[in-house]
């Protein structure tokens, strides 16, 4: 079963104070670029897996889709998304690991820094090619895995503080352990190489990779990101069937 963090009342509360929860997309920093890969929505079949408060769903619907699915595996997460209804927005709790989607039944799969809680991703990821129409599209963030691959907090640092190597074991692929907001969040480190081998492997034809960090601009309004364009943060990722 996908690790549900979300339900754990210290992390839930903690989330629920990010920009990105209160302001919703647009408090995501990285959300114009996303927004940049997807479709016209208009007329569209959309899912999203991990949807959390449904900012995404709403979203989906305000640029015309036709019908919209989210799904998450977290009770609080629904719960807030639901909040918000729309006859056209179905939303249903749902274990990523184990999904199950009806074949050739959508023209967009969309899903925000879900995917790297999977322990099965490829699994996953053949579901959603087959669940897609031809020419559908896969459009997806995740934590990068050179963020998810820190350096060791006990090697040494230069002159300005920064450690001298960049990242930790960044080829020994597996679950990698965190405290943020809660103690023992999981995520499931792959490298770089790993996933786009997958996403070939199943047949989906790339259209955009971008190793996402915040630009300079960004950083001028936001001088607490400077440090996060030492490495990126997010990749995103669009592919078609």
């Amino acid at each position: 079963m996908t690790q549900n963090v979300y339900d754990n009342p210290e992390f839930f509360e903690g989330y629920s104070q990010l920009g990105r929860s209160v302001e919703g997309l647009d408090g995501a920093a990285e959300w114009a670029s996303i927004r940049a890969l997807l479709p016209d929505l208009k007329g569209k079949r959309v899912v999203d897996l991990g949807c959390g408060f449904g900012w995404f769903c709403r979203f989906a619907r305000e640029e015309g889709a036709e019908s919209v699915l989210g799904l998450d595996v977290s009770e609080n997460m629904l719960a807030r998304a639901k909040a918000t209804s729309d006859p056209a927005i179905v939303y249903a709790k749902a274990d990523l690991e184990v999904l199950e989607l009806p074949e050739a039944s959508f023209d967009l799969v969309y899903s925000s820094l879900a995917f790297h809680y999977l322990k099965d991703l490829e699994a996953l990821l053949a579901r959603v090619h087959a669940a897609l129409v031809t020419g559908g599209q896969l459009v997806f963030s995740i934590e990068h895995p050179i963020y998810m691959a820190p350096a060791h907090p006990g090697w040494s640092k230069d002159i300005d503080g920064r450690a001298t190597w960049p990242v930790n074991g960044y080829l020994d692929e597996g679950p990698r352990t965190t405290d943020w907001l809660a103690k023992g969040v999981v995520k499931q480190h792959r490298t770089l190489g790993t996933l786009i081998n997958i996403l070939i492997g199943l047949g989906f034809a790339l259209q955009h990779v971008e190793e996402w960090g915040p630009s300079h601009e960004q950083v001028a309004a936001h001088p607490e990101w400077a440090e996060e364009r030492e490495r990126p943060m997010f990749l995103l990722v669009s592919a078609r069937k």
